[in-house]
């Protein structure tokens, strides 16, 4: 009995601990679970259920003295004992074998197993707390395990992951990556049906749901939470419907491969996303819907995107429904305007024993608006590649056409292009008289599309032209941000973009936002996005034009602060607030933060009135705050030599339960298993966005 109770048994939380995804909460301030180490001997679990949440148990075998594997693999039991040894699963271990398909005509779609996806966000002031759920079914007639890779807010912070089957909800534990797949992969060998979550990308994620029966149905839910960014005067909420198709350089492994239905691993990358040919529709339903508690009145709420229902039952409420029938083919984008500036001094906090959490909303000083614009260098940078080809392509030429255009006399420009290479339209930067920009014009109108997106070649060749002194280089970067190798461009950016300012424009109906935002971030700029038109962009031709607030520095009175992110502070843009999250210690104080910074030469300061103990109280906050130390660690470790933050990536999300790209979500449903082997896998299938050629972005590879 003692031999079979040997090896590491990971328990599922029940309701009571698994508040926040695995964290004992103590007030607002979250602690870590107690490790297996910590226990003192084997102690007797029964499946237990708790506010219709399942307690269960995994068991791994008894080893050797020499640490190996002797024995059976892991089995599903109900004790609990010491050792957390035993072998691991790679990512590429796990299942990619055949696919399912029922044979399509230009009339019919194909039986996949995603049948429906429900959003539910709920917005207090600047915060969403956003619930997804997705209901898989089989209709086929043996075992099936469905993959679907989906996007998410790349802020996102998923802090809870639930499975039902019936009426059983099996509560996700977070755990780290190798270790949750290897769990699932076990899971599903004995023919448990289990469910894994696995981040790609900060907004690319894997949901694997293992053993559904023939015409049997599982849902799995996660929820997640983000501030709320403000653009051109407006919150604005994103929900994204589709994961766009990805360039990959050679070479690349990490990437994420555009494939053809019925083509698993025809990419060679870790992570595949199976596209719909033309004349292929996605079958499964989307519903989506928005509850708005603004905190004041609401001047207006509007979605460009989509058909939408909106119900205003109070001034400072807003429901919004999507229409039904629409494609999951572009990103959903709700905007809403709270009458006057909304977000002065705006300050959230969520206090317990000890301290507590809070985030801060700096407004831009209104003197931003006043200074004049100061000459400086425009460099447009425009992707050229097969995936802009034909809307997108169009788009980009009017946005950059739009910048040209508002060149004044004192400034210099240049323009560059990249695809498998890149160029410049002048060997050198050009005065914007009226003939050179007309000829600039000319040049942009006559780019074609072709090519991969070599996107790197296009940093390092735009930051290393030279820099004309005494002039504020603005470089604009103007692409879907469709490539696997993020992570090579973003240490691209950081090694050489010296004093330059970077700003990005998103073009097309379903970017890639992360990278976007994260070029900006590393260059000091804004990102901005175009899904349909140019004027919606006017606001961020301003932004780009006036100086900033510099060189931010904030006393923050008695107010207790540590780990304030991000890390250092961004520059303040006209137009653009800034949101700082930190955590404070000791009770809350009333109090004034000063921040203070440069603008056109001169000295600036912006005093807060804020007090913490009147804050919200949203217990999200502690939860948005560690997604932004990861968003940080994960950026520092883009040029890192020493590779330590990805233990404290590691630490912070156990510690938080949060899901992050060392962390994974995993639920089993131990009571019962199901007959026969694993099945098949079957990929689930997604459109490529609105306005992407399949035949350039996908095509029969």
């Amino acid at each position: 009995m003692r031999d079979m109770l040997r090896g590491t048994l990971f328990v599922g939380v029940c309701a009571a601990l698994a508040v926040a995804g695995g964290c004992r909460h103590v007030g607002n301030q979250p602690e870590p679970l107690a490790s297996e180490e910590e226990e003192t001997g084997p102690v007797p679990i029964q499946n237990v259920r708790q506010s219709s949440d399942e307690l269960w148990i995994i068991g791994r075998p008894p080893e050797s003295a020499g640490g190996e594997n002797t024995e059976s693999p892991p089995r599903f039991n109900s004790r609990r004992s010491t050792s957390r040894s035993g072998p691991l699963v790679r990512r590429d271990d796990l299942p990619r074998g055949g696919e399912l398909r029922a044979k399509l005509s230009e009339n019919r779609t194909a039986p996949f197993p995603l049948r429906k996806i429900d959003v539910r966000a709920r917005v207090s002031v600047q915060v969403a707390s956003v619930e997804v759920r997705q209901e898989y079914v089989n209709p086929y007639s043996e075992k099936i395990e469905a993959v679907y890779v989906f996007p998410l807010p790349e802020d996102a912070a998923v802090r809870d992951f639930v499975m039902t089957i019936g009426e059983r909800h099996i509560r996700g534990i977070i755990r780290e990556r190798e270790e949750a797949q290897r769990l699932y992969q076990e899971a599903r060998r004995q023919g448990y049906a289990a469910s894994l979550l696995t981040e790609e990308r900060p907004n690319v994620f894997t949901q694997s749901v293992a053993n559904i029966e023939p015409g049997r149905a599982i849902d799995v839910a996660l929820t997640y939470f983000h501030l709320l960014p403000w653009r051109e005067g407006a919150f604005e909420l994103v929900f994204p419907l589709v994961v766009g198709p990805r360039y990959n350089p050679a070479g690349l492994r990490d990437g994420v491969g555009a494939i053809p239905v019925g083509r698993p691993g025809s990419s060679g990358q870790k992570t595949e996303v199976p596209y719909l040919a033309p004349g292929e529709a996605a079958t499964q339903q989307v519903s989506l819907e928005v509850e708005i508690e603004a905190g004041t009145k609401i001047a207006a709420v509007e979605c460009s995107t989509h058909q939408v229902n909106i119900e205003r039952p109070g001034e400072d409420r807003a429901r919004v429904r999507l229409a039904a029938g629409q494609a999951p083919d572009r990103d959903f984008v709700l905007r809403y305007r709270p009458e006057g500036s909304g977000i002065r001094g705006a300050l959230a906090a969520s206090t317990g024993e000890g301290g507590g959490y809070f985030t801060l909303v700096l407004e831009p000083p209104a003197v931003l608006e006043d200074l004049p614009p100061v000459p400086r260098e425009l460099v447009l940078v425009l992707d050229t590649s097969g995936s802009m080809s034909g809307d997108p392509l169009a788009l980009e030429k009017r946005v950059a056409i739009g910048c040209l255009e508002r060149l004044r006399p004192g400034d210099t420009f240049q323009v560059v292009r990249f695809a498998d290479d890149w160029s410049c339209f002048s060997p050198a930067s050009l005065p914007a008289s009226a003939e050179n920009v007309r000829c600039a014009r000319e040049h942009v109108e006559a780019l074609e599309a072709s090519g991969g997106t070599e996107m790197v070649r296009g940093v390092r060749g735009t930051l290393g032209l030279p820099h004309p002194e005494g002039r504020l280089r603005t470089v604009v970067f103007l692409t879907d941000g469709y490539i696997g190798n993020e992570t090579e461009v973003l240490a691209a950016i950081r090694e050489r973009v010296g004093s330059s300012r970077i700003f990005t424009v998103g073009i097309g109906t379903s970017v890639n936002r992360y990278l976007l935002e994260e070029m900006a971030r590393a260059g000091r700029g804004a990102a901005a996005y175009a899904g349909a038109g140019v004027t919606e962009l006017e606001d961020f031709f301003r932004t780009v034009e006036r100086p900033a607030l510099t060189g931010i520095s904030i006393d923050w009175g008695e107010l207790r602060v540590a780990e304030v992110l991000p890390d250092p502070l961004p520059d303040l843009f006209w137009g653009r607030p800034v949101a700082v999250t930190g955590r404070f210690e000791g009770p809350p104080r009333k109090t004034e933060i000063r921040v203070r910074g440069n603008a056109g030469g001169v000295a600036r300061e912006i005093s807060i009135p804020v007090d913490p103990g009147a804050g919200s109280g949203n217990p999200a906050l502690a939860s948005v705050w560690a997604r932004s130390k990861i968003a940080s660690l994960s950026a520092a470790l883009v040029t890192s030599r020493s590779g330590q933050e990805r233990l404290a990536i590691r630490e912070t999300a156990l510690r938080y339960g949060l899901l992050s790209n060392f962390t994974s979500f995993v639920a089993v449903d131990s009571l019962t298993r199901t007959a026969g082997d694993h099945g098949t896998t079957v990929q689930v299938p997604v459109p490529v966005p609105a306005g992407v050629r399949y035949e350039t972005t996908v095509g029969e590879r």
